[in-house]
């Protein structure tokens, strides 16, 4: 859908590089083979171009594309706060982002309010 997003063709099938064409319409393209996905969206040629076409009635709004285009670009993972918590134990790891750049170093009040000079004193 990104070519007729960017409003280079009026429909996914006229621009030449998609398999719309071929999976919504029934067009002959010898260069797809039907994925396993897409030859379980129905028992026929008929169902299987019905159920394609029905997933692409609707066009994604703009905060939905931005969301997902953030957490692509970020690495991050797309969520609920539930499902990133979840996906985090899971893992093992971060799936948020952290805090740009390095930690901070310890300046010299740092240190001082760790030591302790009265020992030093004695």
């Amino acid at each position: 859908m990104n070519p007729v997003r960017a409003g280079m063709v009026e429909s996914a099938s006229s621009y030449r590089w998609s398999s719309y064409g071929a999976h919504a319409l029934g067009q002959a393209d010898k260069l797809i083979r039907d994925h396993a996905c897409y030859l379980a969206l129905g028992a026929t040629d008929e169902l299987r171009q019905a159920a394609y076409q029905a997933l692409f009635r609707h066009q994604m709004d703009e905060a939905s594309l931005k969301a997902i285009r953030e957490s692509v670009n970020s690495g991050t993972a797309l969520g609920s706060e539930r499902f990133k918590d979840e996906i985090e134990a899971t893992l093992a790891r971060s799936v948020r982002l952290g805090t740009p750049g390095r930690p901070r170093k310890k300046g010299i009040d740092d240190v001082t309010r760790q030591c302790d000079f009265n020992l030093m004193r004695k």
